[in-house]
C-alpha cells in the first residue's frame, strides 16, 4: 500500500554515509582566536579592583560596567548569527576583533565612569560578532563530530578566560597598561583573516538544500526529528538551565575575588591567583562535555554538569578558604561541561540554523550572566557577598527540568571522520 512520502531541505554536508575529515589546523586555530578573544573579556573582572579605585566606583556601578559588555553582547549575537546564516560573511570575524581592539585601548585612556561603560560595550560588540561565526566554523571543521569540536573550541575560550586574570596579575600595573592587551586582539586580526580565507573557499560555507525522504533517513538510523512543540519546549528548558548556569558563574566570575577580600582577608593578588584557579577548572571541565555527549548523549551530559553540582555550591558558603579553592574546582569542572553539550544539543533540534542558534545560546550566555552581574551586585550592596553566595547556592536545582527534554540519539555520530591533523583543509 502506497504511503505518503514527506520531503525535507537539508544541507548536502548531512546526506547518510557523507564523511567530512576535519581541517584540525583551522579548529585549532579558531580554538586559539577564541583564547585571545575571551582573556580579553576575562580581563573585564580582573581589572574591577583597578576601576573600582580609580573612580571611586560602588558594587552596584562595577555590576553596571559587566552588564554593559554583556548585555551588549547577547542582544547582538542572535541577530549577527541569523544574518549571517542567510548571508556569511567570512571575513567578520576580523572585524568583530577590531572593535574589540578599539575598545580595549578604550579602556586604557578613559577618563571618565562613562568612557569606560562606553568600552565595555565595545568589547561587547567585538564578542558579539566573533562567537556565532567562530562556532560555525568550528563545526565546520568537525569532521561530524560537533560535540567534540564545539568542546575543543570552548576549550580555547575558558583557557582564555582563566588566562585573563593571571595576565592581568602579571602585566596591569596601572589603568594605561590595559592596552598591552590590544596585542592579542591584533594577533587575532591576522589569524582570523586567513581563516575567513579558508572558510569562503569550504564546500559547506554556502550550503545546497536538498530533497532526502525522511522516512528513509530514519531507516538508515538516523532519530526521527523532533515536533515543532517539542522544540520550542526544549527550547525553553534549555533557556533555564542556562538561567541557572551563567547567573550562579556570575557570583563567582564577576564578584568571587571581592568574596574572598571580604571573608578571608586575601590581597587582590591573592584573590586574582584563585579567581585563576577557579577558571582554570572552567577550562578543563568543559572539554569533557563534548567527547562524552557525542558517546552518551547530550543529555546525560546536561543532568550531571547542572543538577550534579548542586552539593557543592550548597556546601561553599560554610567552609574555609581551603575548601572554598577545592569546591570551586569541582564546581568549576562539573558546571562547565553543561555548555558544549547545551549547545550542539539546541543545533541538532535546528540543524539549519547553526548561525542563529549559537548566537542565541552565546548571547543569552552573555546576557544572563551580565544581568546576574547587575542584580548580584546590587543585593551585595544591599546585603553582603556571603548572602548573595547563600541565595546562589539553590540555583543548580532547576536541573530537574533537564526531564522535559526529548532524547536525541547520539548514534549518528558514530560514522563521522575522528579528530585528525589535515594540512590540505589548512594551507
Amino acid at each position: 500500500m502506497a504511503s505518503e512520502t514527506k520531503f525535507t531541505a537539508i544541507p548536502v554536508s548531512a546526506q547518510a554515509g557523507t564523511v567530512e575529515k576535519t581541517a584540525f589546523k583551522i579548529l585549532l586555530a579558531i580554538s586559539f582566536c577564541h583564547l585571545l578573544n575571551d582573556t580579553v573579556q576575562s580581563l573585564l573582572p580582573a581589572i574591577y579592583p583597578l576601576l573600582k579605585s580609580t573612580f571611586h566606583l560602588n558594587l552596584g556601578q562595577i555590576g553596571i560596567i559587566a552588564f554593559t559588555s554583556q548585555l551588549t553582547a547577547s542582544i547582538l549575537q542572535p541577530i549577527v548569527g541569523l544574518y549571517t546564516d542567510r548571508r556569511p560573511q567570512p571575513y567578520s570575524l576580523a572585524i568583530g576583533m577590531g572593535v574589540t581592539l578599539i575598545g580595549l585601548l578604550a579602556f586604557s585612556m578613559a577618563p571618565s565612569y562613562g568612557t569606560i561603560l562606553a568600552a565595555a560595550a565595545l568589547v561587547g560588540i567585538g564578542s558579539a560578532i566573533f562567537h556565532p561565526e567562530s562556532s560555525r566554523i568550528a563545526r565546520m571543521a568537525s569532521g561530524g563530530q560537533h560535540g567534540t569540536a564545539q568542546s575543543f573550541f570552548q576549550v580555547g575560550g575558558n583557557a582564555g578566560t582563566a588566562l585573563g586574570p593571571l595576565m592581568a596579575l602579571a602585566v596591569i600595573k596601572g589603568q594605561s597598561s590595559i592596552a598591552w592587551f590590544s596585542l592579542l586582539a591584533l594577533l587575532a586580526i591576522v589569524l582570523l583573516t586567513n581563516i575567513g580565507s579558508w572558510a569562503k573557499l569550504h564546500k559547506s560555507y554556502q550550503p545546497k538544500p536538498i530533497a532526502v525522504d525522511e522516512e528513509q533517513l530514519n531507516a538508515a538510523g538516523h532519530a526521527p526529528a523532533p515536533s515543532t512543540k517539542k522544540v520550542a519546549l526544549a527550547l525553553a528548558v534549555l533557556v533555564v538551565l542556562m538561567f541557572s548556569k551563567f547567573f550562579y558563574l556570575a557570583s563567582l566570575m564577576s564578584y568571587y575575588t571581592f568574596y574572598l577580600m571580604n571573608k578571608f582577608n586575601v590581597s587582590v593578588k591573592d584573590a586574582q591567583f584563585h579567581l585563576f584557579i577557579f577558571l582554570g577548572a572552567v577550562a578543563a571541565g568543559t572539554f569533557i562535555g563534548g567527547p562524552v555527549g557525542d558517546k552518551i548523549g547530550r543529555k546525560f551530559v546536561i543532568w550531571c554538569s547542572i543538577l550534579g553540582v548542586l552539593p557543592f555550591t550548597l556546601v561553599l558558603p560554610y567552609v574555609n578558604l581551603f575548601w572554598t579553592t577545592v569546591l570551586s574546582v569541582f564546581i568549576g569542572l562539573i558546571l562547565a561541561s553543561a555548555f558544549s553539550a547545551i549547545l550542539v544539543y539546541a543545533q541538532e533540534l535546528m540543524p539549519g540554523r547553526i548561525g542563529a542558534v549559537s548566537g542565541l545560546f552565546f548571547g543569552f550566555a552573555f546576557g544572563l550572566g551580565g544581568i546576574g552581574a547587575a542584580l548580584l551586585g546590587k543585593l551585595a550592596d544591599l546585603t553582603s557577598l556571603t548572602f548573595v553566595y547563600h541565595i546562589c547556592a539553590f540555583l543548580p536545582a532547576v536541573g530537574i527540568l533537564t526531564a522535559f527534554l526529548p532524547h536525541l540519539d547520539p548514534a549518528k555520530t558514530k560514522t563521522s571522520a575522528p579528530l585528525a591533523p589535515e594540512a590540505s583543509h589548512a594551507s
